[in-house]
């Protein structure tokens, strides 16, 4: 069984499999969310210093936090289901830089 891993920016893949949830930030019980797991220590910043524009809740009870919209997710597992993964694309219009 292989692991379907989707570009998240910055050279961050993040594993399918693993996905409860995307949203965006800004309603109050994701961000107590994500209060909580800074707490715990169950957070995974794959931001690069950059705004948190979504948060993913993994099958772990994790919490990563992503530089790109909740859409822009969506759109790459979209092309990644749909192609493979074959062609390059990161699903945004953009190819990936080899």
């Amino acid at each position: 069984m292989t692991t379907e891993l989707v570009h998240v920016g910055f050279e961050n893949q993040l594993a399918l499999s693993r996905v409860v949830a995307v949203a965006t930030p800004s309603a109050a019980p994701l961000k107590r969310l994500v209060q909580r797991g800074k707490e715990e220590q169950h957070v995974i910043d794959l931001t690069s210093g950059r705004r948190t524009k979504a948060v993913v809740l993994l099958d772990n009870d994790w919490v990563a936090l992503l530089a790109i919209t909740p859409e822009t997710f969506a759109g790459r597992v979209a092309a990644l289901r749909r192609d493979g993964g074959r062609d390059g694309s990161r699903g945004d219009g953009e190819r990936a830089a080899s």
